[in-house]
């Protein structure tokens, strides 16, 4: 298992080609925030995970278990379950949206992100502008 790569997955590497693509900019495996998300898009308030269906317990072909040594795959995977779940719940509590982008999904869920950067960017320019007075100089300097 220690052969199997954490980041920089081909998964991973093409949802960031593509949101680099489409203008989007954003911080790699923050570690200030739980769970280190894969992407962090803070200008819009955005976390995400792309995350691979056997490791991370989709309900889908590529994510079924093992048949044997069951009990061990069980345990193991059933605790990555519950730290993504854990992690999600921390990250909304800090006023962020979670985004999860499977493997079996990779060209939808690209797609939906997008969508969803690009509302959000409209939503930031529809705002108005905030005044650009300059602030006082501090005294004495």
């Amino acid at each position: 298992m220690s052969a199997v790569k954490g980041k920089n997955t081909r998964i991973e590497l093409a949802i960031r080609k593509t949101v680099h693509h489409e203008g989007f900019r954003y911080s790699l495996h923050n570690k200030s925030l739980p769970g280190k998300p894969d992407l962090a898009l803070k200008k819009y308030g955005v976390a995400v995970f792309v995350n691979g269906c056997f490791w991370h317990g989709h309900s889908c072909r590529k994510g079924k278990r093992p048949t044997s040594n069951k009990n061990f795959w069980d345990v193991k995977l059933e605790r990555n379950v519950k730290r993504d779940r854990d992690n999600t719940k921390q990250l909304k509590k800090l006023g962020w949206e979670v985004v999860t982008i499977w493997e079996c999904e990779i060209e939808k869920g690209a797609r939906k992100l997008v969508r969803k950067l690009n509302h959000k960017k409209k939503r930031l320019q529809e705002l108005p502008k905030q005044d650009n007075h300059p602030k006082p100089e501090k005294l004495g300097s």
